[in-house]
Order: structure tokens, then C-alpha cells, then sequence
């Protein structure tokens, strides 16, 4: 698994990894860089629709990346993640490790006290185009480590307090997360080809044309 980029960017930027599928000597594709107000423009505008949803229509966590380490997806990423390396141990059990959750600035020590939340949830990206999506490809959305923003480990408290809410009506408790999950949502969006509500797209301008005016948008497609 390649990382090109340090999980955790400041609040003014954020990062994704293209998506590296493609042999080795292939090159990978260039990730669309643009200010957060462009990118919010770029994101469609729908009316959502939640027949249908149930959770494990996104079959998760699937071996992960590297089928030959023994984690699933939720293992891997808090590998990646960690800020003190865990030790792994038969299983891919994570002992010790050390984790800072963005969300709310909490530094977390067990990793039984970490959710890997899906940055535009499962709920979320059915409204907004994954309906229509096959079920690899809702598999690959749910388990999507080509880009380092998708999946993010956080408290459970936060995870759970954001449940399946988009930006308009909840932010990260932490003032100084903010404008980095703006920017890691639309990305996902994009990256996804997910579409917005009427609501949930004024509230990103909100950001976009106020405090987040300085944010950079990295995307790649996964198509």
C-alpha cells in the first residue's frame, strides 16, 4: 500500500492519493487541484432519496488493501493512521499505539476506542447517487483507501454524534477541524461523482465564501 501523502493535513489543506490500481510503470493519474469555493461548484445538486438504504447494501471491512497482511480495511487504516505505530500481533490484533482524532483533538491510546467513520457516510452516499451503483462498486466506495481522506479514524463519540448528517446540520466539535472536513467532503464527493441537496450545498458555500476561503481541494476520480 502507497502513501503519498501524511494523514492529518492543517485546516487550510487537504490531500487525497490518487487511486494506484494502474501497473507500476503506468503512470497514475493526476489529482484535479482546485480552491473549495470551485469545488463546491463542481458538485451537483439533487433532492435525495433514502429508499431502499440499508447498511450492508456496502459490504465492509473487506480484506483491505494488501490481501497478504491479514487486516481488514478497518486495521489498515489505523496502521496508517497511527501516530505511535500499534504492535500487530497474530490476527492482526493491534496492541498499544497511539492515534489523534481530528475531529475533536482527542489523542486516543486503544484502538477499541476508534470508529473508522466514512467521510461522506454510507447513508449519505446512497441519497446522492450510490443507489444506482453496483455492489463492487458500493464495496469499494465503503472500503476506499485510494484516497487518504475517505476513511478517518475518530473517537466513537464523534463518529456516532455525526451518525449519517451532512455539513449542514453537523461539523466537527473541534473549531480548528472544520474547514479540513469541508474540503475532505466535497473531495469525497467528486472523487465519487456523489451529487448535494439544496441545504447541505449552502452550507458548504457558507465555509467555502467565509472562514474556508483558503482551502485547497486535491481530488482524483474513482471511476
Amino acid at each position: 500500500m502507497i502513501k503519498n501523502f501524511v494523514r492529518g493535513l492543517g485546516a487550510l489543506s487537504l490531500a487525497l492519493v490518487p487511486l494506484l490500481s494502474a501497473p507500476a510503470a503506468q503512470a497514475a493519474p493526476a489529482a484535479e487541484v482546485t480552491t473549495l469555493a470551485d469545488a463546491v461548484g463542481l458538485v451537483q445538486v439533487t433532492e435525495e432519496d433514502r429508499t431502499g438504504y440499508t447498511r450492508s447494501s456496502f459490504k465492509h471491512w473487506n480484506s483491505g488493501d494488501d490481501k497478504s497482511d491479514g487486516c481488514n480495511t478497518r486495521n489498515e487504516v489505523l496502521l496508517a493512521e497511527a501516530v505511535v505505530a500499534p504492535t500487530v500481533e497474530s490476527g492482526c490484533k493491534l496492541t498499544g499505539g497511539t492515534w489523534t482524532s481530528y475531529y475533536d483533538g482527542q489523542e486516543v491510546t486503544s484502538a477499541g476506542s476508534l470508529d473508522i467513520d466514512h467521510m461522506v457516510p454510507l447513508a449519505e452516499a446512497w441519497d446522492s447517487g450510490a443507489s444506482t451503483w453496483t455492489a463492487a462498486r458500493r464495496e469499494a466506495y465503503a472500503n476506499d483507501q485510494g484516497a487518504d481522506v475517505s476513511l478517518v479514524a475518530v473517537t466513537a463519540r464523534t463518529n456516532r454524534q455525526k451518525s449519517d448528517q451532512d455539513p449542514a446540520d453537523w461539523m466537527p466539535p473541534s473549531p480548528e477541524a472544520r474547514c479540513r472536513y469541508v474540503g475532505e467532503w466535497v473531495s469525497t464527493k467528486l472523487r465519487w461523482d456523489l451529487t448535494a441537496d439544496d441545504r447541505e450545498l449552502q452550507a458548504l458555500k457558507v465555509y467555502a465564501e467565509g472562514p474556508c476561503e483558503d482551502t485547497i481541494v486535491r481530488y482524483t476520480s474513482a471511476a
